[in-house]
């Protein structure tokens, strides 16, 4: 029998711009600890030991004036050789699941209700396998294109070229057991991560693939 986890753990997953840190602030207005993978990336890949790694691999190119990662110049590569994006996963990742790790101990010495991970490649990097629920947030392509250019500046085709490096969009959903529609008022979505963590509480968790959102 499965060791049981000190805490519920719920994962989001979904397309760019599906506003997936959007809904992991709705779990943290819960009392949930959000897990933030992007913002432990940018701390990782700030480490003076982790640029100097890169610029080894790279190049002094990847580093800025001033010695830091510039994280444009990495996406440039990494994004176009999938060898490349391997090699950087298996340095930032394992520094990034430390983080991890302390946080979910943090979540369980404060009785936070769950541990959300809001990771962009939650399940290529097969964190899915640390969740007891994942969550779909879910949004019209032309939603997220709109998303990712206002805050990012991304045009169509860089949002094409960051999807096509990450599985796809149905398969995602395939694997997942709640899908979250994020092209809503935020009360709504706040009142659907409400429904989710009473549900993955309540231990109401259908197999992946089976549910939309739970009835509240």
């Amino acid at each position: 029998m499965p060791t049981p986890r000190p805490i519920k753990v719920i994962g989001i997953t979904g397309g760019v711009g599906a506003g997936k840190s959007a809904l992991a602030a709705r779990f943290a207005d819960l009392g949930c600890v959000v897990s933030d993978s992007d913002a432990h990336a940018r701390a990782v890949l700030a480490q003076p030991d982790v640029c100097q790694t890169l610029a080894r691999w790279w190049g002094p190119s990847v580093l800025t004036a001033d010695g830091r990662a510039d994280r444009t110049r990495i996406a440039s590569i990494v994004f176009s050789d999938p060898e490349a994006r391997r090699r950087l996963e298996d340095l930032v990742h394992p520094l990034i699941a430390k983080v991890r790790a302390a946080e979910r101990d943090r979540a369980v010495a404060a009785g936070a209700p769950a541990l959300v991970i809001d990771a962009p490649l939650l399940i290529e990097a097969g964190l899915d396998r640390e969740c007891d629920a994942v969550v779909f947030a879910d949004a019209p392509r032309d939603v997220r294109a709109a998303r990712v250019h206002a805050a990012r500046g991304w045009d169509e085709a860089e949002l094409h070229r960051r999807e096509a490096a990450q599985l796809p969009l149905d398969q995602k959903r395939r694997r997942s057991h709640f899908v979250l529609n994020t092209d809503r008022p935020p009360a709504d979505i706040a009142l659907d991560a409400r429904a989710v963590l009473d549900a993955v509480l309540a231990g109401r968790i259908g197999p992946p693939g089976s549910s939309g959102l739970p009835a509240r």
